[in-house]
C-alpha cells in the first residue's frame, strides 16, 4: 500500500484507529453526571463501555467496520466478548436505541457463522415488526428508555433500527424486514428532510404536526449521511431501483449543502446552518464518512472527495494524544428551542469514537 495518501500517513491512520478503540473500551463516567436514571430504579451507563445503549451499538459498528478491514484479532474479540457479557446480563427494555447493536450481531453471524445471536436477532426483530410503537402513516415511534415520545419521528431511527432491520431480514431470509426498512426510509424522509435545504431536521411530531425548534442538527443529519449508503450498499441496490434513485438524489442534495457550511477548521457546527453553534467532531467524522463512501460507491460527484479529506484532517486533529476524540456533544433529544442544542455538554462517548473509527476506517480504502 502506498505509505502517505492526500499528504495523510497510513501509519497516522492506523495508530489513531488503534488509540479510538483502547479509548473507547476504557471511558468511564467518573463523576456520574453522564448516567441515565430511569423512574424504575434502574441506571443506564452510556458512556462507559459495560452497558447496553445505541451508545455502545456504534461503538460496536465502528469496530466491525475496521475489523472487516484489517482481519484485526483484538477488534473481534472486543466485539465477541462485548455480546458474551451482555447476554449473560440480560438484554435490555426493547426501544429504538437498544436496537442498535444488532447491526453488528447481524454481521458477525454472517461473517463467523457464530449461530447463539439467532434467537436474538429473531425476537427483536419480530419486535420491530409488530410489537414496536408506531406513529401514523405507521412510522417507528422514537421510544427511548426514559421516554415514549408518542408520534415522533427522528433521523436517529434510521441508524439505530431500519438498518439493523434491513441486516436482520437479509440474515433470516424475511423480505417483509426489508420492506419495511425500505418503507422507513420513504417515510422519515417526507417529513424530516427540508426542502428548501436538503438538510434533515431533526424531529418531526404528528401531534402538532409540526419539527419542533426546526433544528438541523449535525449528528442528526450525519446518521442519514452514513446510513443511506450503508443501506445502499447493504441490500445492493441496482442503478435504476427506484429506492436506490430516490436515496442517491437525496443524499447528493444533502450533500451540496454540506459542503457550503463546512467550517474552515474543516468540521460542522453542531446546528449545520447556525456559526454561532460550536464546532462538533462526531458529526463531522460521520459526515466524513459519508461522503468518501458516496464518492467511492459512485453516488456522489467526485468534486465531493476533498470536503470528505477536509473532515478526515479535521477529525485526525481532534484526537488526542490518549485517543479521545475531542469535541463530542452528549446524547442529544429533541429540543423545543435551537438554544438546546448550543447547550448540550462536549464530552468523550463510545459512538464519538465510533464515528471516527468509521471515517478512518473509509479513508483507510484509499491505501488499497
Amino acid at each position: 500500500m502506498p505509505p502517505i495518501v492526500h499528504a495523510i500517513a497510513y501509519a497516522q491512520v492506523n495508530d489513531a484507529i488503534r488509540r479510538l478503540i483502547d479509548n473507547m473500551v476504557n471511558i468511564k463516567d467518573e463523576s456520574g453526571k453522564f448516567l441515565l436514571r430511569l423512574d424504575d430504579g434502574r441506571v443506564i451507563d452510556t458512556k462507559g463501555w459495560n452497558d447496553w445503549e445505541w451508545t455502545h451499538g456504534i461503538g460496536l459498528y465502528g469496530i466491525f467496520k475496521h475489523w472487516e478491514l484489517t482481519g484485526d484479532p483484538r477488534a473481534l474479540g472486543i466485539m465477541q466478548d462485548w455480546f458474551r457479557n451482555r447476554f449473560a446480563a440480560g438484554t435490555p427494555t426493547k426501544n429504538v436505541n437498544t436496537v442498535a447493536p444488532f447491526l453488528t450481531a447481524a454481521c458477525l453471524v454472517e461473517r463467523t457463522g457464530d449461530q447463539t445471536f439467532l434467537p436474538y436477532l429473531d425476537v427483536w426483530g419480530e419486535w420491530i415488526m409488530r410489537g414496536m410503537p408506531r406513529t401514523e402513516e405507521n412510522g417507528l415511534q422514537h421510544i427511548v428508555f426514559n421516554s415514549e415520545n408518542p408520534q415522533q419521528l427522528w433521523d436517529d431511527t434510521l441508524m439505530m433500527c431500519a438498518l439493523p432491520l434491513a441486516r436482520i431480514g437479509l440474515l433470516l431470509g424475511r423480505p417483509a424486514y426489508i420492506e419495511e426498512a425500505k418503507r422507513q426510509f420513504l417515510l422519515h424522509a417526507k417529513y424530516l428532510s427540508d426542502p428548501a435545504t436538503g438538510l434533515w431536521f431533526h424531529g418531526w411530531t404528528f401531534a402538532g404536526r409540526h419539527h419542533f425548534a426546526r433544528a438541523r442538527w449535525a449528528r442528526g443529519n450525519a446518521w442519514v449521511t452514513i446510513a443511506i449508503p450503508e443501506f445502499i450498499d447493504l441490500l445492493d441496490l441496482e442503478p435504476g431501483d427506484a429506492i436506490r434513485e430516490f436515496l442517491v438524489e437525496t443524499l447528493r442534495t444533502q450533500v451540496k449543502t454540506l459542503a457550503s457550511h463546512q467550517d474552515q477548521s474543516g468540521l460542522w457546527h453542531t446546528l449545520i446552518d447556525d456559526p454561532t453553534s460550536y464546532c462538533e467532531a462526531s458529526a463531522t467524522a460521520g459526515f466524513a464518512y459519508g461522503i468518501l463512501k458516496g464518492v467511492r460507491m459512485g453516488h456522489l460527484d467526485t468534486a465531493y472527495e476533498a470536503v470528505g479529506i477536509r473532515a478526515i484532517k479535521a477529525v485526525l486533529s481532534q484526537i488526542s494524544a490518549a485517543g479521545e476524540l475531542q469535541n463530542v456533544s452528549f446524547g442529544t433529544p429533541v429540543f423545543e428551542t435551537l438554544q438546546g442544542y448550543k447547550d448540550v455538554p462536549l464530552t468523550s462517548m463510545p459512538y464519538g469514537q465510533a464515528m471516527a473509527i468509521l471515517a478512518l476506517a473509509e479513508f483507510s480504502t484509499r491505501y488499497i
